[in-house]
């Protein structure tokens, strides 16, 4: 499948010492350990052994689990509950809105997996919650806050698996369970419930349609759908062995959804896990893999109207310490695909948090990844283009749902806890998220930009190791500082690393305000070593985007505003902004 990147098991290899390259596929390796469905088996045994265990402890005992109000999150924390540490989150930049426990939507079983939103055209917005005993349906109100609708049982027995996706007002909702085929349900169906009467549907007979075609043992690990050309693809069914369809994409056509026709199958890889279908071709192009692939998971294209770069996870090298993941950091890979013929890995990027990195979705520039026991992480991604390394890249806002796990060295255990999946397409800015042993959460972004880079503040700067500075630093330092300030245009990659350590956060902070009366016509600034794009700000708002390789160089204006500014500017890295001196 052309621009479908499916992410696929067979793909990963045993990992060589180099970081941030691809590698050719060692077919030998990939035919006894991943086509073979050896490593698929061995991640899904040990996350049943583990589940089990966590059930067998009370984890999923979700009357546990108190409803929670919407908790602003304040110096880094959300106390949704005062005082008690197993409601308090981790968080930056997002707030908790609400907070339901599965027993709340309807499910003995309470354990969550995969979700999906639905808006209608009236501009309310729902969420399929998948759960180990079916499908629950909220909608989210206008303050964000959680209504039960009802659920859809399973068709067949119970499944730790159920993947969800939308084709217009349809959810397409498959299962890892035997027997469960794909179902079809009509959104529509909920806007007429009454909220004081939730409703059980019947997994059959209140469906638009159900379908197992082409899948011998009616399951799936995964639904991938194109609404624009009009299909979904259920991937990962079982067994490899099928000479038909092996476990690869298996298309349907929606063009009437009440009677998805099969359109046959790709096997041409083996085994599919997750995709993203873009074109409707099935022929491959490339088969690559990546130094530290352990298991190839799930990725997505920065913009998939411009698709040039993938950015990917892998689920096992984070637990069995491959490659760049070898200190149990999550790891994105990014890819260069705008040669299919010759995808390149141009660099990665790391969170801050341990853990095991999940389905991640790019929106608008940002890259929202659940990172299972670490919790939502969203990642500014837009600098991709511009520097395919990674090295631009910075995580803004995250909300950890697990706290039983935030004492661990790292901040969080490499293990399949936590959260599975979230959703951030909603126009009012709400997030939904769905969580393993907990529920279901809806969360806001309060905020989205990159962190400053620290700026040496003479003052602040100094105070601030002050205690523990070394013999002769202290005057190096204030020297350095003097001089530092005294300079129309700075380098902040010339901070001294001691300095750049002991500038940051508020003793980094420039008292120097910014840039407020900006009428009129041209202006010239002047940047020193910036390998990076510099956006010119004023009042938050974006007047311009520029490079500057060389010491210094004039600014075009891009014909649509402009301003006066006879003082020299000073532009920041990162998150940047033009200050007077």
């Amino acid at each position: 499948m052309v621009r479908a990147a499916s992410y696929l098991g067979s793909l990963a290899l045993l990992a060589s010492s180099a970081l941030a390259k691809e590698v050719a596929v060692n077919e030998a390796v990939a035919a006894e350990l991943y086509d073979s469905g050896l490593v698929h088996k061995a991640v899904m045994d040990r996350k049943m052994n583990f589940w089990k265990t966590a059930r067998e402890s009370g984890v999923f005992k979700s009357e546990q689990y108190p409803e929670l109000n919407a908790t602003k999150c304040v110096n880094g924390w959300a106390e949704a509950i005062v005082g008690d540490r197993h409601n308090t989150f981790r968080c930056n930049n997002v707030d908790l809105v609400h907070f339901l426990p599965h027993i709340a939507l309807g499910s003995p079983g309470a354990q969550g997996s995969s979700s999906w939103g639905w808006t209608s055209d009236d501009d309310r917005e729902f969420v399929a919650v998948g759960q180990y005993d079916g499908t629950a349906f909220i909608e989210i109100g206008k303050d964000g806050r959680m209504t039960y609708l009802g659920r859809l049982p399973q068709v067949t027995t119970p499944s730790e698996w159920r993947e969800i996706r939308s084709y217009k007002h349809y959810m397409i909702i498959g299962s890892e369970a035997p027997g469960h085929g794909v179902q079809i349900f009509d959104m529509h169906k909920l806007l007429t419930v009454d909220p004081a009467n939730p409703v059980v549907f019947h997994p059959r007979n209140d469906l638009a349609a159900w379908t197992n075609a082409l899948m011998p043992r009616g399951n799936q690990h995964n639904i991938v759908v194109n609404e624009e050309l009009n299909y979904f693809a259920a991937v990962g069914s079982q067994p490899r062995t099928d000479p038909n369809c092996r476990s690869g994409l298996n298309f349907f056509d929606l063009t009437d959804p009440t009677n998805p026709k099969s359109l046959g199958c790709a096997a041409g890889d083996g085994y599919v896990h997750d995709a993203q279908c873009m074109a409707n071709v099935t022929n491959i192009i490339s088969r690559i893999s990546y130094e530290g692939a352990a298991y190839t998971h799930q990725g997505w294209v920065l913009d998939p109207k411009n698709q040039e770069y993938l950015v990917m996870d892998d689920e096992l090298d984070e637990l069995r310490a491959r490659g760049p993941a070898a200190d149990g950091f999550p790891v994105t890979y990014i890819w260069d695909i705008r040669d299919l013929e010759k995808p390149k890995q141009t660099g990665l990027y790391k969170s801050k948090t341990k853990a095991i990195d999940h389905n991640q979705y790019v929106i608008d520039g940002l890259n929202y990844q659940s990172n299972y026991g670490a919790g939502l992480r969203v990642f500014d991604v837009s600098s991709i283009p511009r520097d395919p390394t990674g090295a631009s890249v910075c995580e803004v806002a995250w909300f950890d749902l697990y706290p039983e796990d935030d004492d661990l060295p790292g901040g969080s255990d490499v293990e399949f806890l936590g959260t599975w999946s979230s959703y951030a397409y909603f126009k009012s800015g709400y997030v939904f998220i769905n969580s393993i042993e907990r529920g279901a959460w809806t969360v806001k972004l309060t905020g989205t930009d990159c962190p400053r880079a620290p700026v040496c503040n003479a003052d602040n700067c100094l105070r601030s190791f002050r205690a523990t500075s070394v013999p002769g630093r202290l005057a190096e330092s204030r020297e350095f500082c003097d001089d530092f300030l005294s300079r129309p245009v700075r380098d902040v990659a010339a901070l001294p690393s001691h300095a750049v350590k002991n500038c940051a956060g508020d003793a980094g902070a420039d008292p120097i305000p910014p840039v407020v009366d900006a009428a009129g016509a041209f202006y010239r600034v002047t940047v020193i070593k910036d390998k990076r794009d510099v956006q010119f700000l004023v009042n938050d708002l974006p007047l311009f985007s520029f490079r500057d390789d060389k010491s210094t160089g004039p600014v075009v204006r891009d014909g649509r505003i402009g301003f006066r500014q006879m003082s020299p500017l000073v532009a920041r890295y990162r998150n940047l902004q033009v200050w007077k001196l």
